[in-house]
């Protein structure tokens, strides 16, 4: 059996299966959700199994024939939705697949009401690049998705959403996306969860979205 059959076998859907549950249990009930790189849509339609309250829309620069929600074409860089059209934006291990992650991100703070949630990597610890790099491959190069490697360390995502005037509601690290024989490399603190929401505070008599570092 190779490397991608195990994979499938044995990741995959574990790994579905405990993001759903993360989900479901950060979303607020009756969000509005727009799942931005949905992919076949498995994931959104596994929350929504244990939420049935949520509502999702899905985007991909690739529309699949059978997807779990339905899913529109976009370029991978202007959402074409309007300002403020739905309640949460998720990226579930899509932005290290960008060239350039601030674009989405800028686009999801437009477009999101209350939030934007995250699934994505840290680069941090002993051969991190590597393992990630390794981790991309096997899930994701037969299926032809772009894959620039682009890992964030803390401190990028930390300035990124303080420049975003995002500020961390939740944050988790410990996932348990892996069986406890390969969670020592392959789990290891190199994934993050967080929803993120907008504070506002006075400042000097006008009001903006602020956000202390909480990343490390």
């Amino acid at each position: 059996m190779g490397i991608e059959s195990i994979h499938e076998s044995y990741v995959k859907s574990r790994r579905l299966a405990v993001l759903a549950d993360h989900f479901a249990e950060l979303f607020p009930d009756e969000s509005t959700v727009l799942d931005v790189g949905s992919g076949d849509g498995g994931l959104a339609a596994a929350i929504i199994a244990r939420k049935p309250s949520l509502r999702f829309k899905g985007l991909d620069t690739l529309v699949r024939e059978d997807t779990g929600i339905t899913v529109k074409l976009f370029d991978g860089q202007t959402i074409p939705f309007q300002d403020n059209a739905t309640d949460y934006v998720l990226f579930s291990d899509v932005l290290h697949h960008t060239n350039e992650p601030m674009i989405l991100l800028r686009e999801a703070v437009r477009v999101a009401r209350q939030g934007v949630m995250i699934k994505d990597h840290l680069v941090q610890g002993l051969l991190a690049q590597p393992t990630l790099r390794f981790m991309d491959e096997v899930g994701n190069r037969r299926f032809g998705v772009q894959l620039p490697h682009n890992y964030w360390c803390p401190e990028q995502w930390d300035a990124a959403f303080s420049e975003l005037n995002l500020e961390p509601e939740h944050y988790r690290t410990q996932l348990g996306l892996y069986p406890f024989w390969a969670n020592w490399c392959f789990g290891r603190g190199l994934h993050f969860i967080t929803r993120l929401g907008f504070e506002t505070r006075a400042t000097d008599k006008k009001t903006k979205r602020s956000i202390p570092s909480l990343l490390h």
